[in-house]
């Protein structure tokens, strides 16, 4: 199973949207300084969660989430 997930900078407050297959060991890459792109807003907190069955309807929704659309319909539902 393909995690796509919506972690949030509880010091900065952005939002970064990832999949993995684990999302306990990334989430510590993340919080921990080796994701370059997230190191200088640590700490992140996991505000959003989905899982699929594949990479690729993961990596899917994960675009969709980053597209304008994918913005309202998180707005819309209340996830940022």
């Amino acid at each position: 199973m393909y995690t796509v997930y919506i972690l949030r900078s509880e010091k900065h407050g952005r939002n970064y949207y990832g999949h993995t297959n684990d999302l306990s060991s990334r989430l510590k890459k993340h919080n921990t300084g080796k994701v370059r792109s997230t190191k200088a807003y640590r700490p992140w907190k996991v505000i959003h969660t989905e899982q699929y069955k594949t990479k690729s309807e993961a990596y899917k929704r994960e675009m969709f989430f980053k597209s304008i659309e994918g913005y309202k319909f998180l707005k819309k539902e209340g996830l940022l």
